[in-house]
């Protein structure tokens, strides 16, 4: 029963993967070509920055009161 499940199952994704090779996606060129990323690349960078720059600011804060209380 296992070997006639296991057969049925080989034949069956075999016969998916044939179908998916002939499948083409769609084409979403036509919507994306004409959005301009570069204001929300740049948008996420600057808040990308300004994370950064808070963890280096809370960071350097602990460094400084650590070496106050090691003196």
């Amino acid at each position: 029963m296992k070997k006639l499940l296991a057969a049925s199952a080989l034949v069956a994704f075999s016969a998916g993967a044939v179908f998916a090779q002939e499948a083409t996606g769609p084409d979403f060129s036509t919507l994306t070509s004409s959005i301009d990323y570069s204001t929300v690349i740049t948008a996420i960078m600057q808040v990308a920055a300004g994370i950064i720059t808070v963890l280096l600011a809370i960071s350097g804060a602990k460094f400084v009161l650590g070496m106050i209380r090691r003196a």
